[in-house]
């Protein structure tokens, strides 16, 4: 049966941040509510019309939201490994508890995670000395993380933006060992060029993958040379710069992918996060992105 694709997110959304007043909870060690920020990316999300949300990622980037709560990690210039990994407690769940009671019914949320290779890449290692056993000890934090935050989430998302760059030969165990039991649909986000690893990233245990395909339009060709009936999450407006694409022009991408994928493009995007985009912009790059999936598919 044909499925008709969703609007989605990768993860991060712009918010305006009261700096002065965070730095100053900061200085009197206080802990700052970020549900004020939370509301206004769930909002905007919502407002633009989007199927499926995420948290918005407001509360920093995304590997450090998940650093500074697992045990044996030091934040300073970078995250430092300074005793064995550990997962604490569950890092997001309240957020995305928070987002569930703040949404319409309809509004699926998807639950983003930063992929254990990444959260590696990312540490300076005083303890394991050994890249895998590292990975491997992220990995079954990341599976607590993935575990309890499944209860609240139509989906989860594991975004490991180093495999563009190194995908290990492990890979494919490190993803499982992520995502093992959990019973809620997984998507792969890998940003950047990975037209090295299509073989290997067609191969992974995940229902969808997720790319920057608007960035880097030779995807088509690569994904082409090595068909699979893997689903694809199509990014569709760019996430590194500030140009709002026309709908006409996201239609056009959209056709393109079509003639690649089919009916495997299951879920319509950005590149990327939006972090670094103002608001504006990326409020209206996701109006454009769900007029383009209205005239597309006739929602």
């Amino acid at each position: 049966m044909k499925q008709t694709p969703i609007t989605t997110v990768i993860g991060s959304y712009p918010v305006e941040v009261n700096t002065k007043q965070v730095m100053t909870h900061y200085f009197q060690q206080q802990e700052t509510s970020w549900k004020p920020y939370i509301t206004q990316a769930v909002t905007a999300m919502v407002e633009a019309g989007i199927h499926m949300i995420s948290d918005g990622q407001t509360r920093d980037s995304f590997t450090t939201i998940f650093l500074r709560h697992i045990n044996g990690i030091r934040i300073r210039d970078r995250p430092e490994v300074i005793d064995h990994i550990a997962f604490n407690h569950p890092i997001v769940l309240d957020d995305y508890t928070f987002v569930k009671h703040l949404v319409p019914k309809k509004t699926q949320l998807i639950g983003t995670l930063a992929g254990p290779f990444t959260l590696m890449k990312t540490c300076i290692d005083h303890v394991y000395n050994d890249e895998k056993d590292l990975a491997f000890a992220f990995a079954a934090v990341m599976h607590e993380e993935a575990r309890h935050l499944s209860s609240v989430v139509d989906m989860i998302s594991v975004d490991e933006p180093f495999f563009s760059m190194e995908m290990p030969d492990y890979a494919k165990e490190l993803f499982s060992t992520v995502v093992k039991g959990i019973d809620k649909p997984l998507r792969l986000h890998v940003c950047g060029d990975v037209s090295q690893v299509i073989p290997t990233l067609v191969d992974m245990p995940v229902d969808v993958l997720s790319h920057e395909f608007k960035a880097t339009p030779k995807l088509f060709k690569g994904f082409s040379e090595h068909p699979s009936k893997k689903n694809i999450c199509l990014g569709s407006v760019r996430s590194d710069n500030q140009r709002i694409e026309a709908v006409d022009e996201i239609c056009k991408h959209i056709r393109k992918a079509q003639d690649v994928f089919g009916d495997h493009i299951v879920q319509l995007s950005p590149d990327c996060g939006q972090r670094m985009l103002s608001p504006t912009v990326a409020f209206q790059k996701l109006q454009n992105l769900v007029q383009a999936w209205r005239q597309m598919y006739g929602g």
